[in-house]
């Protein structure tokens, strides 16, 4: 089915931009690249001959209707999604096309199912945001944790990488949440997504992730996306994410390069453990994923996305994160390719934090 199947990428030079495109390659689509910078686009456009690319701006709404026209969904992959989300996902509801995003932002997901939720269903269109390694892959994971269960008192989502080097596009869309935030911190707690002023360090504790990556420091109240994703579908009143202090450090840090290619894909040597623990009573659910390169592995959760909603392969509409508009257990053994799972455990519940 999908190659005769047009989907449009929104950033296509852009770092991850250039992994999707490729992914749907790959994958038989026919990639219709997007972006804001001429010059920028057209020098890519090049490593692909044939393929059509067209100048778009979330600036004017009648360029973004040109850009999209004959795509049978959108890849959002241009930050700071703050700026973007709205105006892309416009254009989309006007084509009445799918849409899928990357975006990490907090506050740009949250806007995204508090803005779109009602026009998305009403127009029977796909929108799902986080689709991507921050927010889509921990959505993912909690989900196929879950189980049967139809809640739990807790999720816990512990990254660790072993470094972060971030692009240029991770950094703007940092500096854009912290300036929303005007030095409040967030979490999702008692239900509620929650700001807050707090003076002192992030929490650290040790975390015991399984081999190869062996126990790590993480920094607790490092929040991402996965308070957006999780709790959209998921009644879970507690969800909390951790991090790896090294990776924090090299986020943190002025003079952290950006990620550097070390094979013929692209990707860098950076290798990730994402340990997901969800607690119901006495009783946890634990599973594990691995794999490499934070920003190469968002492009098969993004086309496979796509992939299953053109395909008919969703079980909810309009704004849905992954776990509730796909078979969560399914799409990650779809991903076999690109994330090893490990057996998933149930046990006695152990405190966390």
């Amino acid at each position: 089915m999908s190659k005769d199947k047009t989907v449009a990428v929104f950033g296509a030079y852009g770092h991850t931009g250039r992994f999707v495109v490729a992914e749907l390659c790959a994958r038989g689509f026919v990639p219709l690249m997007v972006g804001r910078d001429e010059g920028k686009l057209k020098e890519f456009a090049a490593s692909y001959p044939g393929l059509v690319h067209r100048v778009a701006s979330v600036e004017d709404a009648d360029s973004l209707d040109r850009a999209l026209h004959g795509a049978d969904a959108v890849v959002n992959c241009a930050g700071p999604f703050a700026s973007t989300t709205g105006p892309v996902i416009e254009a989309a509801l006007r084509a009445g096309i799918a849409y899928v995003d990357v975006a990490a932002e907090i506050e740009a997901n949250y806007d995204t199912f508090a803005l779109f939720a009602d026009r998305a269903k009403a127009a029977g269109v796909a929108v799902v945001p986080a689709m991507a390694f921050f927010g889509g892959l921990g959505d993912l994971l909690a989900t196929t944790a879950m189980g049967d269960w139809t809640s739990a008192d807790e999720a816990h989502i512990a990254y660790g990488l072993s470094s972060w080097h971030p692009t240029a596009g991770t950094l703007e869309s940092g500096t854009v949440s912290r300036d929303r935030r005007d030095g409040q911190r967030v979490r999702y707690t008692g239900g509620t997504l929650e700001y807050y002023v707090d003076g002192q360090p992030l929490p650290t504790l040790e975390w015991d992730f399984p081999a190869p990556t062996g126990p790590r420091t993480v920094l607790g109240g490092f929040t991402m996306a996965d308070v957006i994703t999780i709790p959209s579908h998921l009644p879970i009143p507690e969800v909390r994410t951790y991090m790896a202090s090294e990776a924090a450090k090299d986020l943190a840090a002025p003079g952290t390069p950006a990620p550097a290619a070390v094979d013929e894909l692209g990707r860098s040597a950076q290798t990730f453990t994402v340990d997901v623990i969800v607690r119901s009573g006495d009783t946890q659910r634990r599973i594990v994923a691995s794999g490499r390169d934070i920003y190469a592995v968002s492009a098969p959760l993004a086309v496979e996305a796509v992939e299953r909603i053109l395909d008919g392969r969703t079980q909810a509409s309009g704004v849905a994160s992954a776990g509730e508009i796909f078979d969560a257990a399914d799409f990650l053994r779809a991903l076999s390719a690109h994330i090893t799972l490990q057996p998933y455990e149930e046990s006695r519940a152990t405190r966390l934090a």
